[in-house]
């Protein structure tokens, strides 16, 4: 394995498919089944889902909800997720623990990073919910901030998309996909791949990011192998 130790942020809405349901079992058995692959073969694997699948805490705002109270209930909703995959994990006999970052003991232990690292290390799979714990924050961010603190290799984001494109690939067929970006690129020219905050989080701290298409059979094993899967986002390194 080209990676020892990963933190993959899934969006929730990749979770939903094409149905109407919040979650779709199918999806949710091939990523627990992709993370079972990734264990067996040594990959210590923490995951951050969003929750946009259930509802986003600034959509609620526009209904007129406050803004820390729809954060709050977008933060739920991702240990809601993180739940889920928690049992489809379990089904497949690999150990993991959601984490919350507030606290929530009677369904998930609070977020503690010596021990999430602890139990990386004994081929557990952590799953960390709730976000940042604060307002005001995204799942990229959460995403990011987990990634540094647990010293990952390598951050993933998993979506509904190949990776990084100079337009929308869904409304425009001519987008270019770009193999490798730098991080100021990503920032100057305003490319969507995550929010700011996260972008910058892992910049300064040299995390790379790897944007890839969740769907697309066997590609999160073959990334952490070491092939050129979906959009690489380094500092310093060459745009292509």
């Amino acid at each position: 394995m080209s990676y020892q130790r990963i933190l993959l942020k899934l969006s929730g809405e990749a979770l939903m498919g094409n149905g109407d349901s919040a979650i779709d079992p199918e999806i949710m058995q091939r990523v627990a089944a992709d993370l079972q692959q990734l264990v067996a073969r040594g990959v210590q694997v923490g995951l951050v889902i969003g929750g946009g699948n259930i509802f986003r805490g600034a959509g609620l705002v526009q209904s007129g909800i406050n803004r820390v109270t729809g954060d709050h209930m977008g933060m739920l909703a991702t240990v809601m997720n993180a739940l889920a995959m928690h049992d489809f994990l379990r089904r497949l006999q690999v150990p993991s623990r959601v984490y919350s970052s507030f606290d929530m003991q009677q369904v998930c232990e609070p977020y503690q990073r010596d021990a999430a690292v602890r139990f990386l290390e004994t081929g557990g799979v952590a799953l960390f919910s709730a976000g940042t714990g604060s307002p005001f924050f995204t799942t990229d961010t959460a995403a990011a901030l987990r990634a540094v603190e647990i010293g990952a290799d390598l951050l993933i984001k998993a979506t509904r998309v190949d990776g990084v494109y100079d337009d929308d690939p869904l409304k425009n067929p001519q987008a270019k996909r770009y193999e490798r970006l730098d991080y100021d690129r990503v920032v100057r020219e305003n490319l969507g791949v995550m929010d700011l905050t996260a972008i910058l989080l892992c910049r300064d701290h040299g995390m790379p990011l790897r944007v890839m298409d969740i769907n697309e059979a066997g590609a999160l094993l073959s990334l952490v192998e070491g092939e050129e899967v979906g959009t690489l986002v380094h500092a310093g390194e060459k745009d292509r």
